[in-house]
């Protein structure tokens, strides 16, 4: 018999990764990488973007490479540079499909695109998972950015919260709700601090059945303050894991990072929901070539499974 003041036992972890593989879809392909580099095509526009891991040589001849429709230079900070842009540039914004969700790209100041397509294994699990659940799932989407993991948990049949600092990551998302055919879809679309929200979600004694959180490393919300990801993400998971139901079904959670493991994540994400059953999968997503050669790990990921 456990001593009475042993800890509550947390739910398994796995003990071993996984590498969620995202392949091409129509609108997606990583064409290729190399040189600090990758070769992208969003739709029918191949951008070219840094990609300090990818160490090896590229696959195709330069004349590839060149004839790319947008190229981002970086900066001397993280994040930053500029596009240079081809004789037949992208538009401002344009079209793009995962399953039901429509979504716009965009060349970003901070060279992403609006969208992160490596997330589409995700997308693919959380869909798969409300299917299992079946419709009405309340589900709760921190840092959601421009949306598509709300569109997807939406179309799965999901009441979603979509909560995002960002006013213009929010109006994004509301515009690829309405591009995707889910603007009368029960999506709400909060513009808060996520820390704040949850906190007061708490207060209410709100409950949800599955919590997305996809946190950046470091971000401002819109009364200035700060996330910082090493400092903040314990007590995010702890508050996040307090809101779930009893009979919740999951917690996704992803972080862009270096520094941090999908076992590590891991562990936080078991020591917040000590007490419960279920079990904790981690590893790390991951790009692969259209040859199918290679693959380019981007982040890192914890999944609990309850229900």
């Amino acid at each position: 018999m456990a001593p009475l003041d042993s800890p509550a036992p947390s739910p398994p972890i796995a003990d071993e990764p996984q590498v969620m593989r995202t392949r091409c879809w129509a609108d997606y392909a990583l064409l290729d990488s190399g040189g600090g580099r990758k070769l992208e095509r969003y739709g029918r526009w191949t951008v070219v973007r840094p990609e300090a891991q990818c160490l090896w040589a590229p696959a195709l001849a330069p004349d590839a490479w060149a004839g790319a429709h947008a190229v981002f230079e970086a900066g001397d900070e993280e994040d930053a540079g500029r596009w240079t842009l081809s004789a037949d540039p992208p538009p401002a914004a344009w079209p793009m499909a995962w399953g039901r969700a429509r979504f716009q790209a965009r060349l970003t100041a901070f060279r992403h695109l609006a969208v992160f397509p490596e997330q589409a294994a995700n997308w693919d699990w959380l869909s798969r998972r409300l299917g299992q659940i079946g419709p009405g799932a309340r589900v709760l989407n921190l840092f959601g950015y421009t949306g598509v993991a709300s569109l997807v948990a939406a179309a799965a049949g999901a009441t979603v919260t979509h909560v995002d600092a960002s006013r213009k990551a929010v109006a994004w998302a509301r515009e690829n709700a309405a591009l995707s055919g889910l603007e009368g879809a029960p999506i709400r679309w909060i513009c808060e601090d996520a820390r704040k929200y949850v906190q007061r979600e708490l207060r209410r004694g709100s409950r949800y059945d599955g919590i997305i959180l996809d946190p950046p490393k470091y971000g401002r919300g819109p009364a200035g303050e700060v996330w910082r990801l090493y400092d903040d993400l314990p007590a995010m998971v702890a508050a996040c894991a307090a809101l779930l139901d009893e009979g919740a079904a999951f917690l996704l959670l992803n972080a862009y990072s270096e520094r941090l493991s999908g076992l590590a994540l891991a562990g936080l994400m078991g020591e917040a929901l000590a007490g419960r059953g279920g079990e904790i999968d981690w590893g790390e997503l991951a790009l692969i070539e259209a040859a199918g050669r290679r693959g380019v790990g981007l982040s890192f990921f914890a999944r609990w499974r309850g229900r």
